[in-house]
């Protein structure tokens, strides 16, 4: 009798196992809105976010038309998977995460730019917990906030897609580590690790320019 229970209730967790595979599957469950309540939710809480959606999709396509029709990707994705959206919480952070599986799915094949950058060598050091924080220098004090033109987003739009992108979500968006770990489904070590490296290309690239406005290192 034990034994018929507990292969019932192995049963029982296999299926279980089964059938909430993602978190998303969870979320869906949990959260059956209301025509009423989707459309609420997409006006009020993502629709708000819109320019910050579209200058993100502009700073990874660097066109115009491919930046609307991202962010026109990424609306429509996100209102057919409304009911994965947890009320409330982060809806900035569950777009840019939409925006950015459809730039890599979709958009950043037809991009001449390289599919990825090798950051194995800086990440194997980085990533562990005793660097010493003040090596990854705050480009939100040193070099972006106080020094907006060309030279800043050329610099930056010079930079590999991956490490744009961390600049763009830390020192512009300003997401915390955390949350940009799930924006782009990385640990928050690798996060560290990227942006460490995005900063000092970027640092490097405004030398001469930071020198001239006063910046020292």
């Amino acid at each position: 009798m034990a034994e018929n229970k507990e292969e019932l209730q192995n049963t029982e967790n296999r299926e279980g196992q089964t059938t909430e595979t993602t978190e998303e599957a969870a979320e869906t469950r949990r959260n059956q809105y209301t025509e009423l309540e989707k459309i609420d939710i997409f006006d009020n809480e993502f629709l708000p976010q819109i320019d910050s959606m579209y200058n993100f999709a502009y700073r990874l396509t660097f066109d115009e038309d491919d930046a609307k029709d991202l962010v026109q990707e990424t609306y429509l994705k996100a209102f057919r998977f409304i009911d994965s959206f947890q009320r409330g919480t982060n809806a900035k952070a569950w777009l840019f995460r939409i925006l950015k599986n459809s730039f890599i799915n979709d958009f950043r094949k037809k991009s001449k730019e390289p599919s990825k950058v090798d950051y194995q060598e800086v990440e194997t050091y980085y990533n562990s917990e005793d660097v010493d924080a003040s090596i990854t220098t705050d480009l939100r004090v040193e070099a972006v906030q106080d020094m907006i033109g060309d030279e800043v987003s050329n610099a930056l739009n010079s930079l590999a897609v991956d490490f744009r992108t961390v600049i763009i979500l830390c020192d512009l968006e300003g997401f915390t580590y955390e949350e940009m770990a799930k924006i782009l489904d990385i640990p928050i070590g690798t996060v560290r690790s990227r942006l460490h490296r995005a900063r000092n290309l970027l640092k490097e690239k405004l030398k001469s320019y930071a020198e001239s406005m006063g910046y020292q290192d």
